[in-house]
Formats: structure tokens, C-alpha cells, sequence
């Protein structure tokens, strides 16, 4: 199957995803699992370790600057579900505005990021990677406080592992996904509009909403 960035907009607001079988296959296919996973975003869970990681000043957060590297990070596995094709659209997406990412810095050198789309008031988390202990964990719990500042209403992380497990990820119904996904797609969300805070303004906003 051949990929469009208009294709995979229409295929994201209809609560499918595409995958491929591994970084060499070429084909495509679409995705959408009978329980689907999400980060519900008042049920981020920051426990004492991350919450020691995010105080320390031994990293800097930023937004977009590298946006094909953190793509390039999340594939650099033995197993990926990201193929050429799948890589070439996602940066499509992000020239046109849709795809974002979130990176984790040490200096000059990445360590950290997620990267996802964005429609609406809905965030579809893509992947994430780490070269670092805690360094996903760092930029999830700055994506969630971007999400909730920015108006998003669902993050979806498609499916769920014990690491967003221990992180608040919830799985739900396709029925539900879908309600959930209707009513944010409706929504009006900038993910580049919020100011980056500083870790004691983003673990002091999560105690509040906790």
C-alpha cells in the first residue's frame, strides 16, 4: 500500500493506524486493535525516582528542532514497525504541521523523545525511545503537561506495555477509543503554543491535578 499524508490524516480521525511488519518489509497495513491504549491526561503518574530524574539539571527539553531524529531514535531497535515509507510520511506530517516531537537533550546529544501526530484536541502518541534511564519517562511527563496546557482531551498511545502501564496508560474498549476520539477531534489543541516549564513548575502543576 502506498502512503499519502492526506491518507494517513483521514486514517488517524477514523481511529486507524498504520504499521509494517519490520524496517525492511515494504508493505503497510492498518491497525485497529478490539482495546486500545491512551494516557488518560489528569491520571499521569510521576512516581519518586522520575520525580528525582525530572528535578535534576542534567537535561534541557525542546520541541521540533529535531524532528527526523527522534523518528530515527524510535526505529533504532532490533524490532521496528517503522518502515521507509512509514518514515518518509511522518516527516511529511511534520513539515505540514501535524507531526510533532518532543526531544530529551544532553548538550548536543539526544537522549531522549517522542514523537506523534496531532488533530484536533487529540494527541496520537507514536513511539518514544531513551538513551538514557528515564529520559522517555522525562518526555512523556512533559508531553502530558504540554497536552493538558495546550486543551488536547486524549492521548492515545495505541496500545499498552508495562512501562505506560506504571505510568497511569489505561486500555479501553474500541467503542470507547472512539467516543473518546469523536469528542476530541472537535476540540481546538496547539502543540506548539505552550512555554516549556521549569521541572519544579511541571512536578508542582501535577500535584495540583493529582
Amino acid at each position: 500500500m502506498t502512503l499519502s499524508a492526506d491518507l494517513l490524516l483521514h486514517a488517524y480521525a477514523s481511529g486507524v493506524f498504520p504499521m509494517a511488519e519490520s524496517r525492511d518489509d515494504p508493505e503497510v497495513f492498518w491497525v485497529d486493535p478490539k482495546r486500545r491504549g491512551i494516557l488518560p491526561l489528569d491520571g499521569f503518574h510521576i512516581s519518586r525516582s522520575l520525580s528525582r530524574s525530572l528535578r535534576r539539571d542534567d537535561y534541557t527539553i525542546a520541541i521540533n528542532t529535531d524532528f527526523s531524529a527522534v523518528v530515527e531514535g524510535c526505529a533504532a531497535r532490533q524490532e521496528t514497525w517503522i518502515n521507509e515509507e512509514i518514515f518518509d510520511r511522518y516527516l511529511e506530517l511534520h513539515e505540514m504541521g501535524f507531526a510533532h516531537s518532543l526531544e530529551v537533550w544532553d548538550g548536543a546529544a539526544l537522549i531522549g523523545g517522542v514523537y506523534g501526530v496531532s488533530l484536533g484536541g487529540a494527541f496520537f502518541g507514536e513511539s518514544m525511545f531513551s538513551r538514557r534511564r528515564d529520559a522517555s519517562k522525562i518526555a512523556l511527563a512533559y508531553l502530558v503537561d504540554r497536552l493538558n496546557l495546550a486543551g488536547y482531551l486524549l492521548c492515545d498511545t495505541q496500545f499498552i506495555t508495562p512501562h505506560l502501564a506504571s505510568l497511569g496508560g489505561q486500555e479501553i474498549s474500541r467503542a470507547r477509543y472512539r467516543r473518546l476520539l469523536a469528542e476530541a477531534l472537535q476540540q481546538e489543541a496547539s502543540f506548539v503554543t505552550p512555554p516549556l516549564p521549569s521541572p519544579q513548575t511541571l512536578l508542582q502543576r501535577r500535584t495540583q491535578t493529582s
